[in-house]
């Protein structure tokens, strides 16, 4: 099956949806229908952005015999319960993270999944950045030599101001965690994919530093601003604006990483370093084109994006010459091209070169070790149990 041939539907139409069915167009997919949280929403947003026919609710977008795969955008709670309606469709499935709110969740989609034989993804986008393959093409290969020390940051400031609003404030939509899952989940898979080794435990320090904040009746767009004129409610907050957390990896690499949602002038701020035994690499998403590559004895290597002299691994998800700098947008296309190969193929390889619901299903066991690591206030180790 070619890609052109293949049907897709997306549910959710905010900023993420949009995201997902604007990469899709750009791989040639059909995208034909959106689900929103409400029809007159959804035809709302398909009036603003172009998107395809509304389908009043995920029931009715599963049942149409046209679509071959469906990706969940919406709101963190629905994202078990949709998942499960598109697989007992026999609908392919690419999920935003968190797969679901809960391990116990994340381990029976991983297991209907697996029965199913249905391709299954997360969308743990920002390690399809080329030059994240990059620096793990050069931890695979030796060139850093084993690595000892992993650190990094993921910043952001939309929620700085006790005005700022989202569902995702909300735990009965987002969960009890909110930068750790929302932000933080994404830096644990980029590092575990860099690094190619898992965190084994955690010791976490966990901040609600805007106790209360003040917000519209209604639903606020992701990354939009409140005014203060307007008619406000105030509540009191619990989940977590920002966090510092120690981990410990496979193999004995330590590591160290700051999540916030409340660090004013930061956008949305990535960044890792691993030190390994002979060298480092680093990587900034504010400038992603450029690789660091750190020596002892010799001077320092920036490695620009560019196809003709990256590794193989990381080549292969460049779509513009070097020079031609490459973002966000990018890593959607990247992705979903990994995913929608296996879909045209008719089922999942053997061994995916993209996150599936087993890695969604890992990085939301690491972040429940880290509320409860500092919920307790002491190391807690990641429980896998046998068939992880």
């Amino acid at each position: 099956m070619r890609l052109s041939e293949i049907k897709a539907g997306v549910v959710g139409v905010g900023f993420i949806g949009v995201a997902h069915v604007e990469a899709l167009r750009r791989l040639g997919v059909d995208v034909v229908g959106v689900v929103g949280s409400t029809p007159e929403r959804a035809q709302a947003k398909a009036d603003a952005a172009n998107l395809p026919k509304v389908y009043d609710s995920v029931e009715a977008l599963a049942a149409d015999p046209k679509i071959d795969v469906i990706h969940i955008a919406s709101p963190n709670y629905a994202h078990a319960d949709q998942v499960r309606i598109c697989l007992e469709a026999g609908k392919h499935v690419v999920c935003e993270k968190p797969l679901a709110l809960n391990s116990a969740d994340t381990e029976d989609l991983v297991a209907r999944a697996a029965a199913t034989g249905l391709v299954n993804a997360v969308c743990f986008n920002i390690r399809f950045y080329p030059n994240c393959h990059q620096a793990m093409a050069l931890v695979a290969d030796g060139t850093l030599g084993e690595p000892r020390f992993i650190s990094g940051s993921y910043l952001q400031d939309w929620l700085l101001l006790e005005t700022d609003w989202n569902w995702r404030l909300i735990p009965d939509e987002a969960g009890a965690l909110r930068a750790v899952a929302d932000i933080g989940s994404h830096w644990l898979d980029l590092v575990s994919f860099v690094s190619g080794r898992r965190i084994e435990s955690v010791m976490a320090d966990l901040h609600t530093l805007v106790p209360v904040r003040r917000h519209p009746a209604g639903p606020v767009e992701t990354f939009a601003v409140t005014g203060d004129s307007e008619d406000l409610v105030s509540e009191e907050m619990s989940s977590d604006d920002a966090a510092g957390i120690l981990l410990r990896f496979e193999g004995g690499a330590r590591g160290v990483l700051a999540v916030s949602q409340v660090s004013a002038g930061r956008k949305n701020s990535v960044s890792f370093e691993v030190d390994g035994a002979k060298s480092s690499v680093s990587w900034f998403s504010e400038d992603p084109d450029r690789l660091l590559i750190g020596h002892r004895g010799r001077a320092n290597e920036v490695m620009q994006r560019d196809p003709s002299l990256a590794a193989p691994q990381a080549a292969a998800l460049i779509g513009y010459p070097g020079g031609h700098v490459e973002g966000y947008p990018d890593t959607f296309r990247a992705l979903f091209g990994r995913v929608y190969a296996d879909i045209a193929n008719g089922g999942p390889a053997a061994e995916a070169d993209y996150p599936t619901f087993a890695d969604g299903h890992d990085i939301v066991q690491v972040t429940e070790a880290i509320a409860r690591s500092s919920q307790e206030g002491r190391w807690v180790s990641i429980d896998r149990g046998e068939h992880s």
